[in-house]
């Protein structure tokens, strides 16, 4: 319906929530939210529980998007955990941080994480939404510092244009840990990687639209000439006694895009370069884990979230995995962004509500 931050827009909803309970004669006795504390929508659901004594079920948003899969897709309840990749802008992780890049063993009641993409900060939190180049700046100084890409890379325009930004004061807010957020983003490496090739560098008018923008430049004849920018994937350990997970690490292709920007390089043949070596870290890390978990997982994957609505990225993705042996679970009918997202929150809470009935406890059916 839109942005319910916008007051109209949550008027509208209001209304309309309370126009199908009428149109339905509905009275729900769970109500269903993200597990991210600020979501408006969340808050709704939770004051309307308070009110009325409903039983509240809080859904991880991943969780959700890979359900929204699996119950498209027809999977039974009592089917084994299925690999699923939820790839997106965020969504509030269960270890205080912001998910977005995601390699989940899911089924409709529980969770749990078997690999990601590196969790980097968000400055300025929602600025970094609007403001592409901000992503750019702490990916490059992540991945390689920022005084050698200062040393390294003093010609570039993408260096001359960040100088000019007010780094100093995003640093500091990083290291004293001020509105920075870490971040799993995959749209927040899909915006700053279109701001570095001079896509929507300063700013966008809405999310996704560097993404959007960053598939639309992809020179097609480049993705079969080209090679894909080199993407590692290495153990990595999110959060103090937590243990190691399979992580991308993109100083590699960091290194590669600005070697690129060096040799003046088309954008779309930079676009192109991305997009193939990020379908095939993904499913390098899909297979990897198929090989570190076994007999856990089935020989299904399901690929939900906003970044899998990017077709490139899909298809390759895909492709690669059917060549592979695997079943691959997507969306057709239902949308893979947060438009699909509360078919999956109602399967999660009508499945635990089931489980509940045959004696599991909540602890049962959360995350690992």
């Amino acid at each position: 319906m839109g942005d319910l931050e916008d007051a109209v827009t949550l008027a509208d909803y209001r209304r309309a929530l309370s126009l199908y309970g009428e149109v339905f004669d509905f009275k729900p006795e769970t109500l269903t939210v993200d597990l991210h504390p600020e979501y408006i929508s969340s808050k709704l659901g939770r004051d309307w529980a308070a009110r009325n004594s409903l039983r509240i079920e809080e859904v991880q948003h991943h969780h959700a998007h890979i359900a929204s899969c699996l119950a498209e897709n027809g999977v039974p309840l009592a089917t084994k955990p299925i690999l699923g990749v939820a790839l997106d802008g965020l969504g509030a992780g269960p270890d205080g941080t912001l998910w977005g890049g995601e390699f989940l063993l899911a089924d409709y009641t529980r969770f749990e994480r078997l690999g990601c993409f590196p969790p980097v900060a968000m400055p300025g939190g929602a600025l970094a939404v609007r403001q592409p180049w901000r992503n750019t700046y702490v990916h490059l100084a992540t991945a390689i510092g920022w005084e050698q890409l200062r040393q390294e890379y003093a010609q570039l325009d993408l260096i001359r244009f960040l100088v000019a930004k007010p780094l100093a004061t995003l640093q500091a807010m990083m290291n004293r840990g001020v509105n920075s957020p870490l971040s799993s983003s995959c749209g927040r490496l899909f915006d700053a990687v279109a701001a570095a090739i001079g896509i929507c560098r300063e700013e966008v008018s809405y999310e996704g639209q560097a993404a959007i923008e960053l598939e639309a430049c992809v020179d097609e004849s480049a993705l079969a000439e080209e090679a894909g920018y080199p993407i590692t994937v290495e153990m990595a350990q999110h959060g103090a006694g937590t243990r190691s997970l399979p992580t991308l690490k993109f100083c590699t292709m960091w290194q590669a895009l600005l070697a690129d920007l060096d040799r003046g390089s088309p954008a779309g043949v930079m676009a192109a370069r991305f997009h193939l070596g990020l379908a095939r870290a993904v499913v390098e890390m899909v297979l990897l884990l198929f090989e570190r978990e076994g007999e856990r997982l089935t020989r299904s994957v399901a690929l939900t979230g906003g970044s899998f609505q990017n077709r490139l990225l899909l298809e390759h993705v895909s492709r690669s995995l059917a060549g592979e042996g695997l079943t691959v679970l997507t969306h057709t009918r239902v949308p893979a962004n947060d438009g699909g997202l509360s078919l999956g929150q109602a399967a999660i809470a009508a499945a635990r509500s089931i489980r509940a009935e045959q004696g599991l406890t909540r602890e049962d059916m959360t995350c690992a």
